[in-house]
C-alpha cells in the first residue's frame, strides 16, 4: 500500500510543478486556445459533416507563431525587494520592488512575477497529511476535503511593470495575501512578456532570496472579564524588569546574606564601611498564564491554526490591560515567555507564536507539569485547549484544586460531532467556551 502511495505521491510532484509552469507561461486567452484546440479536435472526427476541423490549423498556426515570438525576450535586469518585517495572515499587505534595465533598450508591457519558496511536504509529510484529511472527513462524515489548504502560504498578485528606460529603475508596488503564519521565502523575481497575439509569456528570472515573518491572524475580542486578582510577586516589578528599579526605591538598609549584589549602594557602604543596601517595594500586580495546547497528531491543521490565532487574540487583549502575561507551551522543549510592564511587547509574543509548531513527540503531561510548577505566581490562567479529552479534564481539575482562577477556551474541528460537556468546569459555564474550526470570529464575536 505505501508503494502504491509513493506512485501518486509522484504525481503530484510533476502535476503540481507542470500546472504551476503553464499557469505561468500561458495567459487566458492562451487557454481559451488551448479548450479550442481541443474541441476542434473531437469535432474534426466527422469531416463530412462538420467544419470545425477548418479552425484547427488556424489556432494550431497561432500557437506556433506566439511560442516562436517569446523566443526573442532578451532582457538582463537586476531587483531590490522592499519588504516590511511583518505580514498578518488574512490581511493583504503591499511592499515595493525596485526594478533596474540592465540593457540598452528600453523595456515595456512587462509584468512582475514573484517566485515564492517550494512548499510541497516531503513523503513521509505528504502520507501524514493525506492519512489526516481522510481521517477527518470520515470522523465528520464530510463529502469534501476541510477548506484549509497547508500547501499554500500566500497569494501574490501580478504586478503590471511600467515601461523601464535604459539603465534606468522604476518601482513596482505587490499585493500579497498571506494564507499561512511562519516565515514566507521570496525565492527569486521573474518578469514576463506577452506574445504579439497575447497566447504565451516569455519568462526571464533573476535570484532575489529574502524572508518576511507572517504573523498569526487575531479576532476581535468583545470585553472579557479575565480570571484572577492582583497577587504578590517576588521582588515587585524590580526583579520583572531589568532597568527602572529605582521607580520602587524605598530605603537604605544593611546588607543581609542572600541580598542580590546588584542591590549594594555603593556610597553609604564607602561611608559606613558596612556593606548597605537599597530595599525595593514590594509589588501586587495581575499576572496571567496563557497556555497553548499544542499536543496534536496533525503536524498540519486546521484547529492548531485556530488555536494559535486565539492565543494571539487574548495576548493583545491582555497586555492592554497593564499586566504581566506568561505564554506557555511545549514543542521539542518546555518553554515560557514573559511579556508586559517593561519586559518585552506585544510583537515579540506574536512573532513566537508565528513560529509555533505542533509537539507529537511528547505527552500532555508536560505541558500539565510547566503550567503546575508555574502556578504560584499566576494571577489566573487561560487555556487554549485542542480537545477535552480525560488528560485535558485533569489538568484543569488540578488548576481549580489549588485555586488558580481558569478560563478555558476548547478548540474543536468544524461540526463536532457531540457537544462537549463543561466537566470540571459546570460551575463556571461562563469561563468555559467551545470554539468550532471556520466559526470562530463568529462565535468569538457573540461571546458575552
Amino acid at each position: 500500500m505505501k508503494a502504491l502511495w509513493r506512485v501518486v505521491y509522484q504525481f503530484y510532484r510533476i502535476f503540481s510543478g507542470l500546472g504551476r509552469r503553464l499557469q505561468r507561461r500561458f495567459t487566458r486567452a492562451g487557454w481559451m486556445v488551448i479548450i479550442c484546440l481541443f474541441a476542434t479536435t473531437l469535432m474534426s472526427m466527422d469531416t463530412d459533416n462538420m467544419v470545425a476541423y477548418q479552425g484547427f490549423p488556424l489556432l494550431l498556426g497561432l500557437f506556433v507563431l506566439a511560442f516562436v515570438f517569446s523566443r526573442f525576450f532578451r532582457m538582463t535586469f537586476s531587483v531590490v525587494r522592499l519588504l516590511p518585517r511583518f505580514g498578518t495572515v488574512g490581511q493583504i499587505f503591499t511592499y515595493r520592488v525596485a526594478v533596474r534595465n540592465l540593457t540598452a533598450k528600453t523595456q515595456s508591457e512587462l509584468t512582475l512575477l514573484e517566485d515564492l519558496a517550494d512548499v510541497r511536504l516531503s513523503f513521509p509529510e505528504w502520507l501524514a497529511a493525506q492519512h489526516a484529511v481522510e481521517k477527518t472527513m470520515r470522523s465528520l462524515r464530510l463529502s469534501r476535503p476541510p477548506r484549509f489548504n497547508p500547501f499554500k502560504l500566500a497569494i501574490v498578485k501580478d504586478a503590471a511593470v511600467p515601461s523601464v528606460l535604459p539603465h534606468q529603475e522604476v518601482e513596482v508596488p505587490v499585493e500579497v495575501m498571506p494564507l499561512r503564519r511562519g516565515i514566507l521565502r521570496f525565492k527569486g523575481v521573474t518578469l514576463a512578456r506577452k506574445d504579439p497575439f497575447g497566447l504565451f509569456r516569455a519568462l526571464k528570472g533573476v535570484s532575489a532570496p529574502q524572508t518576511a515573518l507572517i504573523l498569526p491572524k487575531r479576532y476581535p475580542l468583545p470585553p472579557i472579564a479575565l480570571p484572577g486578582m492582583l497577587k504578590y510577586q517576588q521582588g515587585g516589578v524590580a526583579l520583572a524588569t531589568s532597568v527602572g528599579q529605582s521607580e520602587e526605591f524605598v530605603a537604605l538598609r544593611d546588607y543581609r546574606r542572600g541580598d542580590p549584589l546588584r542591590h549594594i549602594h555603593w556610597r553609604s557602604w564607602a561611608k559606613t564601611g558596612r556593606p548597605i543596601v537599597k530595599e525595593f517595594e514590594d509589588e501586587f500586580f495581575v499576572r496571567h498564564a496563557l497556555v497553548l495546547d499544542t499536543f496534536s497528531n496533525q503536524r498540519l491543521s486546521e484547529a492548531f491554526e485556530e488555536a494559535v490565532s486565539v492565543a494571539a487574540s487574548f495576548a493583545c487583549t491582555v497586555l492592554t490591560q497593564e499586566s504581566l502575561l506568561d505564554l506557555l507551551f511545549v514543542e521539542a522543549e518546555a518553554y515560557c515567555f514573559t511579556v508586559g510592564r517593561g519586559l518585552a511587547h506585544t510583537d515579540q509574543m506574536l512573532e513566537i507564536l508565528a513560529s509555533v509548531q505542533v509537539c507529537s513527540g511528547k505527552p500532555f503531561r508536560t505541558l500539565e507539569n510547566l503550567v503546575l510548577n508555574h502556578a504560584g505566581s499566576v494571577s489566573g490562567c487561560i487555556c487554549v485547549l485542542l480537545g477535552w479529552d480525560e488528560p485535558r479534564r485533569n489538568f484543569i481539575s488540578k488548576l481549580k484544586a489549588i485555586g488558580v482562577p481558569v478560563m478555558v477556551v476548547v478548540v474543536a474541528p468544524s461540526a463536532p460531532t457531540e457537544r462537549l460537556e463543561p466537566g470540571p468546569m459546570q460551575d463556571e459555564p461562563e469561563n468555559f467556551r467551545v470554539l468550532e474550526s471556520g466559526r470562530v470570529a463568529e462565535q468569538l464575536a457573540k461571546w458575552k
